[in-house]
């Protein structure tokens, strides 16, 4: 399902005036990859995306072209892990994307 123009504007715009907003957004797309929930975590890393730099500077960060990136982040995208991984660590590292983003690191394993 397309997000509306509507979400995007508002995503994109409380992403602007709260760093600790494209924090937890960013936070939350790199934890949905690491129990293997791909489809959530290229959703969120969209939204992140759209609600920071966009596409096509991310294109430029990463040398990738910005319909590339937009495709593997799309629904029926399927991202390779060093893709994926270039365009997280490029989100992470560039203050011209993300002035907040936090560093990633693996949730505690839970037992049971």
């Amino acid at each position: 399902m397309a997000l509306t123009r509507s979400f995007k504007d508002t995503l994109k715009a409380r992403a602007e005036r709260d760093p600790a907003f494209r924090a937890a957004l960013l936070t939350e797309a790199v934890g949905q990859f690491l129990p293997v929930d791909l489809e959530t975590g290229k959703a969120v890393l969209r939204n992140y995306i759209n609600a920071t730099s966009g596409f096509e500077r991310l294109a430029e960060e990463t040398g990738s072209l910005s319909k590339s990136l937009i495709r593997m982040l799309s629904p029926t995208g399927h991202p390779t892990a060093s893709t994926l991984f270039s365009v997280l660590s490029t989100v992470q590292k560039a203050p011209l994307l993300c002035a907040a983003a936090p560093s990633v690191s693996r949730r505690p394993s839970r037992s049971g």
